[in-house]
C-alpha cells in the first residue's frame, strides 16, 4: 500500500542517529521549497536549540557568486514523517551573514506584523484551503487524465469515490497520515471539481503558526508526490477552458469577530479589504489573473464583492456566522500558489493595523 510505504523506508537510518532535521526554506523563486538535512544530539524540542546554518544562495537565484552564502534560521519544528523517531523537519528563513532578511524571506515581516501588540492580542486564527493538481510524469498533463485528450465535464469529480473519478488518493492518504504525524493541524482533505485536483486544509492555527505549517504540509506533498513519480503542482489554471482553477482560500477570524456582536466586526474587516483590492490582488499569488474570470466560482479579479454563501464573492461569509452574529469569513482571492506569509499577515495588517 503506497500510502503506508514512507513510513517503513528510512527505519533503519533512523534507529542509527541521534537526530537528523531537514531545514526547509523558500526558494529563490519564491513558490518553490528546498531542503537539506544535518545530524546533531538529541533530542530537540524547540527550533532554538538548533544551529544556524547555511546553503548556497547562487545556486537558488538568492545570492551572487562572489558572495553566495545565505544563512539559515531555524524558525518552528515538526516531527519527520519520512525517518521518524527523534528526526525532525525545521522551517527556516533566510538571511544575509550581516543578519538582514533576502528579499524572498517574507517570513520575517509576516512576523513583525503579527507580534505587533494589536494584532497578537486579536488571536488571529486562520484556515487555508490549499488546493492543488496532480500531474503525470513527463507529459505534464492531469492524472487520471488520457494523455493529449480529456475526461468526461465536471460534475461527477467533486468528493468523488471511484477509479474512474478520484485519482490519487494514495497520494492524498499518505500526505494526511504524514501531517498528522508532523505535527501539523490539518484539518481535512477532499477531491476537487476538476478530476486530478485536490485539496487539504490547515487551521484553525493562529498567527505565523498557519503558515509555517501550510509551508511544511507543502514540502511533504512535494517528497510524497515524489516518491510515487507525479509531478504536484500549484498552477492557479493548469488547464485552460472549462476546467476550475485552484486557489488557496484563507478562512479568517479575530478574538472580536468570535465573540457576541462579530459580524460587526467582519463586516467593517470586509470593508477594510475592499479598499485595498489591488493590493491585495497583486500579493495574492502569480497567474491568478488566469483563474479569477467570475467563472468557476470566483470573482473577476478587478471586481470586488462580498456575500453570504456566495462562492462567487471575493470574500464569502458563512451562513452560521450570519445566523451566530459572529464567526469568521473566507478571502476566496488568494491563488494556489500564493505564499502565506503574505497573505496572512497582509489580512492581518488591513483589517487591524490600518
Amino acid at each position: 500500500n503506497f500510502s503506508d510505504e514512507f513510513y517503513l523506508r528510512d527505519l533503519f537510518f533512523s534507529s542509527l542517529i541521534s537526530a537528523l532535521f531537514a531545514l526547509l526554506r523558500v526558494g529563490g523563486s519564491g513558490i518553490d521549497i528546498r531542503s537539506k538535512a544535518r545530524t546533531v544530539n538529541g533530542p530537540i524540542t524547540d527550533a532554538s536549540q538548533l544551529p544556524k546554518w547555511n546553503y548556497d544562495g547562487s545556486s537558488t537565484g538568492q545570492a551572487p557568486g562572489e558572495d553566495s552564502e545565505v544563512i539559515l534560521y531555524p524558525q518552528a519544528i515538526f516531527k519527520d514523517p519520512f525517518r521518524r523517531g527523534d528526526n525532525l523537519l525545521v522551517m527556516c528563513d533566510c538571511y544575509t551573514p550581516q543578519g538582514v532578511p533576502i528579499p524572498t524571506n517574507k517570513r520575517h515581516n509576516a512576523a513583525k506584523i503579527f507580534n505587533t501588540p494589536n494584532v497578537a492580542a486579536e488571536e488571529t486564527w486562520y484556515g487555508i484551503e490549499q488546493e492543488y493538481t496532480l500531474l503525470q510524469k513527463d507529459v505534464n498533463w492531469p492524472l487520471g487524465w488520457p494523455i493529449g485528450g480529456y475526461p468526461g465535464p465536471q460534475g461527477p469529480y467533486y468528493c468523488a469515490a471511484g477509479a474512474d473519478k478520484a485519482f490519487g488518493r494514495d497520494i492524498v492518504d499518505a500526505h494526511y497520515k504524514a501531517c498528522l504525524y508532523a505535527g501539523i493541524n490539518i484539518s481535512g482533505i477532499n477531491g476537487e471539481v476538476m478530476p486530478g485536483q485536490w485539496e487539504f486544509q490547515v487551521g484553525p492555527s493562529v498567527g505565523i503558526a498557519a503558515s509555517d505549517q501550510l509551508w511544511v504540509a507543502r514540502y511533504i506533498l512535494e517528497r510524497i508526490t515524489e516518491v510515487a513519480g507525479v509531478v504536484l503542482s500549484l498552477d492557479p489554471k493548469p488547464i485552460p477552458g472549462d476546467w476550475n482553477g485552484a486557489g488557496a482560500h484563507t478562512n479568517y477570524s479575530t478574538k472580536s469577530m468570535r465573540e457576541a456582536g462579530g459580524y460587526g466586526v467582519i463586516k467593517t474587516a470586509i470593508e477594510k479589504l475592499g479598499k485595498r483590492h489591488a493590493q491585495h490582488i497583486a500579493a495574492y499569488g502569480e497567474g491568478n489573473e488566469r483563474r479569477l474570470t467570475g467563472h468557476h466560482e470566483t470573482a473577476d479579479i478587478n471586481t470586488f464583492k462580498w456575500g453570504v454563501a456566495d462562492r462567487g464573492a471575493s470574500i464569502r461569509v458563512g451562513r452560521d456566522t450570519e445566523k451566530d452574529g459572529k464567526g469568521y469569513f473566507e478571502d476566496r482571492r488568494p491563488a494556489s500558489n500564493m505564499d502565506p506569509y503574505v497573505v496572512t499577515s497582509m489580512i492581518a495588517e488591513t483589517t487591524l493595523l490600518l
